[in-house]
């Protein structure tokens, strides 16, 4: 059991509990960051003379070594050390011998695990940004080829008003560049280096802690030694914002699971993101959707067992912050799975257009198009809501859309109705007149996903 303290005990950790304490399952993942944080404290360290330059290149000659030949598959991390940091520092140790064991100086675990978790969490989210940038683009490209794509927009699941497939695309561009943003605030606000803070109350070695953050492409140090150490606002910032994310996913998800039913037929899901039944041969089903959908919950646990954990700790460390790494480590790979695979299934998806449009039209989208055309002509909009609900009745008795019924129909409710009515309740018509900022109308649409194209070529 290799561990990085022992001088103060008399004898050796119980098994049970060097196995429970430890964290090396999980926490190898770090061993780049690890390493990274090292050399920059490597070589702040002999900037301000408290390392000779010999020692410095020996050390982070060591350090590049030992990562060298871990990402090779030379050299393996073993649950034989406690930690990451435990597995660093004694390899570096064997491998060099005296100068590793300078390689600590002025340096605490607690700081050292809190510019670790750091370091990866600034790593991941432009991971995760740059999922999301592919993401927005298909669907802009949705967006973009389906401006004239008529199609329900729904209130309760229940066909209300007409849009097109482009508006209803733009607004889950919304909802991830939303997502984008949190995440680009997250980064900003994370960009402070604990390096320096020592196991609680900074140390008594000359460092230099804004030359260590300008090494590591912070903007500067933690401002409070406690609270460098203490800090994990920044992973609860990030599961919250995974955890919304993961949301809008959701919801998409329900959309397609919806529109790919027999009932709905909107889309149909390519074979390479559909899988079929052991036992129905018919079967085609959006298994991609479905574990998105599922795989949510999972995320949202992470943000609350973190919220949990955190709770009641008092400052500064306590081991209790150990338990954020594997929470965050599954939340980080369940959205970025996520990503990867929904927008695959987004991008080779077919939108079966005739079929949205007739839903439209056969779901008295238009009804209230029909109410405005009478309005237009005098008829006050009570009177005129009602006359389009006796339409719609007669529409039901005879399995009808408002724009197949005959102009007689119309004119035995209200002698108002002229051929004209036709126009005014078409699909087009009751689209491309809705063109306020935002609205479905083609003039409206073009001009925001310009502005959409614009938001992507300066992401």
């Amino acid at each position: 059991m290799a561990q990085l303290w022992g001088g103060r005990f008399t004898k050796e950790t119980d098994r049970l509990v060097y196995e429970f304490n430890a964290s090396i399952s999980f926490d190898k993942r770090f061993y780049a960051q690890d390493i990274r944080g090292s050399i920059a404290h490597v070589m702040m360290l002999a900037r301000q003379g408290i390392l000779t330059g010999t020692e410095k290149d020996e050390i982070v000659n060591g350090l590049e070594g030992i990562l060298s030949d871990v990402e090779s598959g030379k050299l393996e991390i073993t649950d034989q050390y406690e930690d990451i940091h435990s597995f660093v520092e004694a390899t570096l140790i064997d491998r060099i011998g005296e100068p590793g064991k300078k390689l600590h100086t002025g340096r605490s675990r607690n700081d050292q695990v809190a510019l670790d978790m750091k370091l990866y969490a600034r790593d991941e989210v432009h991971i995760l940004n740059q999922l999301v940038r592919e993401l927005l683009l298909s669907i802009l490209t949705i967006m973009e080829e389906n401006v004239d794509t008529y199609m329900p927009g729904f209130t309760h699941l229940q066909k209300a008003q007409p849009v097109t497939l482009a508006h209803h695309m733009g607004a889950y561009f919304e909802m991830f560049r939303r997502d984008h943003e949190r995440l680009v605030g997250i980064y900003d606000r994370m960009d402070t280096c604990p390096l320096g803070s020592g196991a609680l109350a900074g140390t008594t070695y000359p460092l230099d802690r804004d030359y260590t953050a300008s090494l590591l492409g912070f903007e500067g140090p933690t401002r409070n030694s406690m609270d460098g150490v203490s800090d994990r606002d920044y992973l609860l910032e990030l599961l919250s914002a995974l955890s919304i994310m993961m949301m809008h996913l959701s919801r998409f998800s329900e959309e397609v699971i919806i529109w790919n039913s027999n009932e709905y037929q909107f889309v149909e899901i390519d074979d390479a993101y559909s899988t079929g039944s052991s036992i129905m041969p018919q079967k085609k089903n959006p298994d991609i959707a479905e574990l998105v959908r599922g795989k949510t919950g999972r995320v949202y646990g992470a943000l609350n067992a973190l919220l949990v954990a955190m709770k009641g700790i008092p400052l500064a460390y306590n081991k209790d912050m150990q338990e954020d790494k594997e929470w965050v480590f599954d939340a980080i790979d369940t959205a970025k799975g996520c990503l990867v695979l929904f927008t695959g299934m987004l991008r080779t998806m077919n939108f079966k257009k005739e079929q949205m449009e007739d839903s439209a039209k056969h779901g008295f989208t238009n009804a209230t198009d029909a109410a405005d055309y009478l309005v237009n002509h005098g008829v006050p909009f009570r009177d005129a809501h009602g006359v389009v609900g006796q339409l719609v009745l007669l529409c039901i008795e005879k399995n009808a859309a408002l724009d197949d019924l005959p102009l007689e129909e119309y004119r035995k409710i209200s002698p108002v109705f002229e051929e004209d009515i036709y126009d005014a309740i078409s699909m087009e018509t009751c689209v491309n007149k809705r063109i306020t900022a935002g609205a479905p109308g083609k003039t409206a649409m073009e001009a925001e996903i310009a502005a959409c194209r614009k938001y992507l070529d300066e992401y």
